[in-house]
């Protein structure tokens, strides 16, 4: 039997409507934290917790950044970031190639900051119930080369044309230093490429729970969910999942729209 549930949140957990149902509620809170439901996401922590509040899991662990931050409370258990060399590369990059076209924000644990309050912040904004802080890139930079930080996650949003130019380029330039997930025509995350979910699971089983992966269940639909998927005992994919993630899940429940987790946990744990 499975002793603990990893679940991504965007296009797996959520609804069609990007909220959380009252059968996912119900079904979440019907495990009665007999078996932990951690949440993993490429969403900063803050983008999380509301989350969790809803689903009766506060306090528990969770898996942000797409593997980058792993926190238990306040406590964190794993950090890794993309080297500020790096990111100013990449400002750099977008300022000469791109005329600052594309919009970079920068996330370092609870700071998210978005160099302008445009299309993209807002859409952001109103898919996560999170406010950007607007601080032009390289007066972040100036700040963070003080301090010695990096990010957890860059994400870069433009115009179709733009991101497809720009994912080309950082795939020839950073293949080995970035993993460079598209999520989107119009979006790219990037993260350091020694983390992934899977690396985020096992920090949490190996550090909390002291569990094999083959006793954990996940569930996801996009290819940044896909050694999760492949790597726990039990991998369910949502219908509206990426084909590549389907076809290394051991299962594949209904449609995000559908509610496909909620009706997963019903049938396999009888509620």
């Amino acid at each position: 039997m499975y002793k603990i549930i990893f679940s991504d949140i965007d296009g797996t957990l959520l609804s069609g409507l990007r909220v959380l149902s009252e059968a996912t509620i119900q079904q979440v809170k019907q495990l009665e934290r007999k078996i932990p439901f951690i949440l993993v996401s490429s969403r900063m922590p803050q983008q999380m917790y509301h989350l969790q509040r809803d689903l009766g899991i506060e306090g528990l662990p969770l898996i942000a950044y797409n593997g980058g931050l792993v926190l238990n409370g306040d406590q964190v258990l794993h950090s890794t970031t993309v080297p500020f060399q790096i990111i100013e590369e990449l400002v750099t990059l977008n300022e000469q190639e791109f005329e600052g076209k594309v919009h970079i924000s920068l996330y370092h644990n609870g700071e998210w900051y978005a160099p302008q309050y445009d299309q993209w912040a807002m859409r952001e904004e109103h898919n996560t119930l999170v406010a950007p802080t607007i601080r032009p890139n390289r007066e972040v930079l100036a700040e963070w080369a003080t301090e010695q930080k990096g990010a957890h996650k860059l994400m870069l949003m433009g115009e179709e044309e733009l991101i497809e130019r720009m994912f080309q380029l950082l795939n020839e330039k950073y293949a080995q230093k970035l993993q460079v997930y598209r999520g989107k025509n119009t979006y790219i995350e990037l993260s350091d490429i020694k983390v992934s979910k899977l690396t985020g699971v096992k920090v949490v089983l190996d550090d909390i729970y002291h569990l094999p992966l083959s006793e954990a269940m996940a569930f996801g639909d996009n290819y940044n969910d896909l050694e999760m998927i492949e790597g726990v005992g039990c991998g369910v994919a949502v219908d509206n999942a990426r084909e590549e993630v389907k076809a290394v899940a051991n299962h594949v429940t209904l449609h995000h729209a559908k509610d496909g987790v909620a009706a997963f946990l019903k049938d396999f744990f009888k509620h």
